[in-house]
């Protein structure tokens, strides 16, 4: 049963915006683990049916879940979860290592001890989830500390086109992580913040930006296993793919 709003219009105002934001964080919840895969289509009322919600907050929540990039309005067809190509993914990448490259070197000349001990007890929890093969907490301890990192940066701008840029990214994310990646990437935060501790502006940011450049790798090397694939399955030659 869809919850009660006021009868003062100031009120049911805030109520329904307070809903709309919790509605928007349900669809991206059920967008960025999966469950509502990239090309499915969003229907309201289902989705009203299954949050327990009214549809005017769901159809507020597309509106904001298309500003954050993770939806797209077709005339005449309806919503769907965004399909992003990998070549527009390949570039999200670039710009998100040379993101992190300014990070790294910002967060080395100023970061504090504590904050250190943070960014540590987050690597210990990936490396934790590694051990036990469970990719679903990999990843959102993984997310947690890269966001982590940008909001030690300072700088809300630089974190809001972040945020925008790793929605954009979910799909790709999660199909780069296995066994063989998840223990890689763990190697690689350890040595992002033991060079942040070090105060090594230089290393810092040169290894927040390898580790970016290492997964876009990753995204367009599973890319091209997966169209070679693809064509051998319908008895084509493979050729190389155009990125």
């Amino acid at each position: 049963m869809a919850p009660k709003i006021s009868s003062n219009p100031a009120i049911a105002q805030l109520q329904s915006n307070s809903l709309a934001n919790l509605v928007q964080r349900e669809i991206e919840r059920m967008i960025l683990d999966g469950s509502l895969p990239s090309g499915a289509k969003l229907t309201e009322a289902t989705l009203a049916d299954q949050i327990g919600v009214s549809r005017g907050p769901v159809r507020e929540a597309f509106r904001m879940l298309e500003e954050a990039g993770l939806v797209r309005t077709e005339k005449n067809r309806g919503v769907f979860v965004r399909d992003v190509p990998v070549e527009e993914a390949l570039e999200i990448f670039e710009v998100r290592a040379v993101m992190d490259l300014y990070v790294g070197r910002k967060l080395a000349q100023g970061i504090t001890p504590t904050e250190v001990r943070e960014l540590r007890q987050l690597v210990d929890a990936m490396e934790q989830a590694v051990k036990s093969d469970n990719a679903h907490d990999y990843h959102r301890f993984n997310l947690k500390f890269h966001d982590r990192l940008l909001e030690l940066a300072g700088n809300s701008k630089l974190l809001a086109t972040y945020r925008r840029l790793v929605n954009e990214l979910s799909l790709f994310r999660r199909q780069n992580l296995t066994a063989e990646s998840m223990t890689v990437y763990s190697r690689e935060h350890r040595q992002i913040v033991k060079a942040i501790a070090a105060g090594d502006p230089e290393a810092a940011g040169q290894a927040m930006y390898q580790h970016v450049m290492n997964s876009r790798e990753r995204t367009l090397r599973n890319y091209e296993q997966k169209q070679a694939a693809m064509r051998a399955s319908v008895g084509k030659p493979a050729t190389a793919v155009e990125a």
